[in-house]
C-alpha cells in the first residue's frame, strides 16, 4: 500500500541522488538532508508526546463511536503494563539486582529508582505506589494490584481507577479526541471520538512499518518504545486494529513477525547488552 512504501521511496530517491558521480549531485544531497531530518524530527516530536498507555488506548478506540470494545477484558491490565514499562524506560523504577545467582524476571521485585516527576499524572501516581509500598512486589503482582485484581481489601488502595477515562481526557487535551454523550437506551455514556485522524493514522503506520518495511529481525535493534507497543497492544487485544488496513499478504507477514517476537524468551533477551529489564519483565508477565 502507498502509505507503507512512502518512506522507502524517499530513502531510494536520496540513495539515487547520492550515487551521482558529479560533485553538484553530492552537494545537492547535502543541502537537502537537513530539511528531511528536520521534518522527521518534527514528526517524532508529535508522536512521542503520547505515552504508551495513550497509544494503546488510541489503537483500541473506535474512531466514530469513541469507546473500546465492550468485549475487550484485556486492555485494563495491558494499560497497567504500559505504565510500568514507561516508568522503566524513564529510569524511575528498576528490578532488584539478582547477584551471583541468576533469577527469572518473574521472581525479581520491582524497586523505585527515582521519584522525580515524570510530567504525567497517571505515571506519577503509579510511581508513588511503588515507592510507598512497605514490601517490594514483582512486576506481575504490581500489574494485578494496579488493576484492582486482589482479594485482599487492605491492598485495594493500590488500584488506579478510571484509567481509560483519564487517558481519554489526556488525549482530548492534546487535541486527538473530543468528548460527547452517547445514549445506550438505558443509560448515557461519555464517549471520546477521534477528531485528529492524522495522529491515529500516523500511529498505525508506525506500527505497520515496524513489522514490515522497518523490520530488523532483531528486537534489540528496534526502538524500545515501539517494541513495547507491539507487545502490549497484542496483550491488550488491540493490535489487530493496526493491521486491519493491510492486504492479505502484508497481514500474514506482519502476524508472522509478531509471532516471532512472542516466541522469544524474555529472560534470555533481558540479559543482552542494552536491554531494559523492567520492559522485558512486563513482557514476560503477559506472554508466559
Amino acid at each position: 500500500m502507498s502509505t507503507l512504501t512512502h518512506r522507502g521511496a524517499t530513502l531510494t530517491q536520496r540513495h539515487n541522488a547520492a550515487s551521482k558521480g558529479a560533485d553538484g549531485g553530492r552537494n545537492q544531497v547535502e543541502d537537502d538532508e537537513p530539511q528531511i531530518d528536520e521534518e522527521e524530527m518534527d514528526m517524532d516530536s508529535k508522536e512521542t508526546r503520547l505515552t504508551l498507555m495513550e497509544e494503546v488506548l488510541l489503537l483500541g478506540l473506535k474512531d466514530k463511536e469513541g469507546y473500546t470494545s465492550f468485549w475487550n477484558d484485556c486492555i485494563s491490565s495491558g494499560l497497567r503494563g504500559c505504565m510500568l514499562i514507561e516508568l522503566g524506560l524513564k529510569g524511575r523504577v528498576e528490578l532488584e539486582k539478582c547477584g551471583m545467582r541468576r533469577r527469572s524476571l518473574a521472581n525479581r521485585k520491582l524497586l523505585y529508582k527515582s521519584d522525580s516527576p515524570t510530567g504525567d499524572v497517571l505515571l506519577d501516581e503509579g510511581l508513588k505506589h511503588v515507592k510507598e509500598t512497605p514490601a517490594p512486589e514483582t512486576v506481575q503482582t504490581w500489574i494485578e494490584l494496579l488493576s484492582g485484581e486482589t482479594w485482599n481489601p487492605l491492598r485495594l488502595h493500590y488500584q488506579l481507577r478510571n484509567v481509560r477515562e483519564r487517558l481519554a481526557k489526556n488525549l482530548v487535551e492534546k487535541g486527538v479526541l473530543t468528548t460527547e454523550k452517547t445514549n445506550f437506551l438505558l443509560f448515557d455514556m461519555t464517549t471520546h471520538p477521534v477528531v485528529d485522524s492524522v495522529s491515529k493514522q500516523r500511529l498505525i503506520k508506525r506500527v505497520q512499518d515496524a513489522v514490515l518495511t522497518r523490520w530488523t529481525n532483531d528486537p534489540h535493534r528496534m526502538d524500545k518504545r515501539m517494541l513495547s507497543l507491539i507487545y502490549l497492544a497484542h496483550s491488550s487485544d488491540v493490535l489487530e486494529n493496526a493491521f486491519a488496513p493491510l492486504t492479505d499478504e502484508e497481514y500474514e507477514l506482519a502476524m508472522k513477525r509478531v509471532r516471532e517476537l512472542l516466541d522469544l524468551d524474555p529472560d534470555e533477551q533481558s540479559q543482552k547488552g542494552g536491554a531494559n529489564e523492567v520492559m522485558w519483565a512486563v513482557i514476560s508477565a503477559f506472554i508466559k
